[in-house]
């Protein structure tokens, strides 16, 4: 079809705010005081992490790729020990609204489903 030609690249450019998730079944809400932020550019993310009274803080960074409904994330750095940096993880993604999904297992056998709200 002609139209595939006019849809634009997909990326989560822009910056996201961490709202809450489940975790292996157990939901959890949005942090308490502090916010967690992921700011995207077409294929890079860097994660922050900001408290009151405090300064913001890099605690992670990584690559992305969309293709499809997946999306395909690379953390590249972390502030504190990880078991997942330079591993690709694969996770079903959608975007409903201003509300990115991320679903998908870890390396570990956690299952993860985050929500972001965007922000910008």
């Amino acid at each position: 079809m002609v139209l595939s030609s006019f849809q634009s690249e997909a990326t989560l450019k822009g910056t996201w705010k961490f709202v809450g998730g489940i975790y292996n079944g157990k939901k959890e809400g949005a942090t308490t005081g502090y916010t967690l932020r992921r700011k995207y550019d077409a294929i890079h993310y860097e994660a922050l992490a900001s408290e009151k009274g405090y300064k913001t803080e890099k605690y992670e960074t990584g690559d992305y790729v969309l293709k499809g409904d997946t999306c395909i994330d690379k953390e590249t750095f972390c502030s504190q020990p990880s078991k997942i940096t330079n591993i690709p993880i694969h996770y079903l993604y959608t975007v409903k609204n201003d509300t990115l999904t991320l679903k998908g297992t870890l390396p570990t056998g956690m299952r993860v489903e985050e929500y972001w709200t965007k922000v910008k």
